[in-house]
């Protein structure tokens, strides 16, 4: 079950060129997820899950740019599970144009100790079913 998140790029967010400065897909990953999760909590409280995450990897794969001013869509699902841990693949275009997909391997961690442990089933239900996207590993 996949969520499409949009974001508009900001100036400050371009580097000389005029394309969004690569660390800043990071940020935008991140902010898809957060608000991917918190729409799909119990009264959109992503605090109330008593569940949190801890990225450990994250690979990028530009494909093109997205410039100051533009709409910047991201689709965000889940690509793999493990016991404790998960892929969250990123696929981001600005209209029909690819911009750049991405995987961020995650580990469920306590929100109180950031002990790893197994993802719950409640957890999985929220984040969804895997999706088929060819994402870099």
């Amino acid at each position: 079950m996949a969520h499409r998140h949009q974001i508009r790029v900001r100036y400050g967010e371009c580097d000389q060129q005029g394309v969004v400065y690569n660390p800043n897909y990071m940020v935008y990953m991140d902010d898809a997820t957060e608000v991917w999760i918190s729409s799909r909590a119990p009264d959109g409280d992503y605090f109330s899950l008593n569940w949190d995450y801890m990225l450990v990897r994250s690979a990028i794969e530009w494909q093109g740019p997205a410039r100051s001013g533009e709409i910047l869509t991201i689709d965000t699902g889940i690509v793999r599970y493990g016991s404790s841990s998960f892929d969250v693949g990123y696929i981001g275009n600005v209209e029909e144009r690819p911009v750049f997909t991405a995987r961020a391997v995650c580990v469920s961690v306590r929100p109180d100790t950031y002990e790893k442990f197994p993802t719950p089933a409640s957890i999985k239900a929220i984040l969804g079913d895997v999706v088929t996207w060819e994402i870099p590993s």
